[in-house]
């Protein structure tokens, strides 16, 4: 009778000038997943064009331990792209997405595991509170979500990030969804399958700055909205017949005060008020339409996705018109 085949884990984690965070992060990541003898572990980092020596720490790291693998990117596309490597080049029956600089306890995997027996396909962890981050931004947060849930049909959880445990069967429905504009919080939800919430409390940063600025964030929650609603087409075309409407009862109570009082048409300042309004809001929408434009734009181009420079010390050589590697190399 032969011993039951292990079940295989892969850690997608995504790093972009972690130097300094890995070494602690392996350390106590792998001290929790020793603990899990009953299945493989395959550690996968992607290295998002890290101008430090992140590539570097993962060539040591791999050296030692075979269960560490990395994909080197051949510039930093984002987090977005950088997970999406993540899940062509991971090879386990199941995926945990996790950040390099321990916010995401490591501690919360064998429960994630354990869901994941139970029958569910993602289990995701919801944070408990928004401690680490200033007022103004878990304002907007809070805000950004409430709107886009209003906005969209998709059910997308608020204080959800990219800490989970994805089956392989929804690794390769995300795999399915090649658009450039990626939102991949919107997609987790927009796949559907049988979803488990956990709760967890976030770490403190062990090393190196958040590399998440505001203009980021606003541009991250620009694609939730766009890529997952067209409340704002809606919005400006109710703005521009709200504005019209206005405007046309204004024309007719200008035309009878001068018909039947015969007072002056209104004077420049007025006038100059009305046009630029009205100018500002007809700006509004047509910035909205062409931020629409512009990701119709770059998804007709079809380009690949990303490209990859090295896979555990292997040069990669794409050949032409390869949009991603559908079958890594396997070491």
């Amino acid at each position: 009778m032969t011993a039951k085949q292990k079940r295989m884990i892969s850690i997608l984690i995504p790093a972009y000038n972690e130097e300094e965070a890995l070494p602690l992060l392996y350390e106590r990541l792998t001290g929790v997943i020793d603990t899990l003898e009953d299945y493989e572990f395959e550690i996968l980092v992607v290295n998002d064009g890290s101008s430090d020596g992140t590539l570097e720490v993962l060539r040591r790291l791999r050296e030692q331990d075979p269960r560490v693998c990395y994909v080197n990117l051949s510039r930093n596309y984002g987090k977005e792209t950088a997970m999406t490597c993540g899940m062509d080049y991971a090879r386990g029956d199941a995926l945990i997405i996790m950040d390099a600089d321990l916010q995401h306890p490591p501690e919360k995997i064998p429960e994630m595991v354990h869901y994941w027996e139970c029958g569910y396909d993602d289990v995701y962890a919801r944070r408990m509170n928004r401690k680490n981050e200033s007022k103004l931004k878990a304002w907007c947060a809070e805000t950004f979500y409430r709107m886009l849930q209003r906005s969209t049909k998709v059910n997308i959880y608020p204080n959800v990030g990219d800490f989970r445990l994805l089956d392989r069967r929804c690794v390769n429905a995300i795999r399915q969804l090649r658009e450039n504009q990626r939102y991949t919080k919107g997609m987790y939800s927009w796949i559907g399958y049988h979803k488990k919430e956990i709760l967890f409390e976030v770490g403190d940063r062990v090393a190196g700055t958040s590399k998440w600025s505001f203009r980021g964030l606003w541009g991250l929650a620009l694609e939730g909205l766009t890529s997952f609603s067209t409340a704002p087409l809606r919005l400006a075309a109710w703005l521009g017949g709200v504005v019209s409407a206005f405007a046309f009862l204004y024309l007719i109570i200008i035309l009878i005060k001068a018909l039947a009082v015969g007072d002056p048409v209104a004077g420049y300042p007025s006038m100059m008020c009305v046009i630029l309004f009205i100018g500002g809001i007809q700006l509004i929408c047509l910035g909205i339409i062409g931020e629409y434009l512009g990701r119709v734009f770059n998804e007709s181009k079809r380009r690949p996705l990303y490209f990859v420079d090295e896979y555990n010390g292997i040069k990669e050589r794409n050949e032409p018109g390869e949009a991603y590697s559908k079958e890594p190399r396997n070491q």
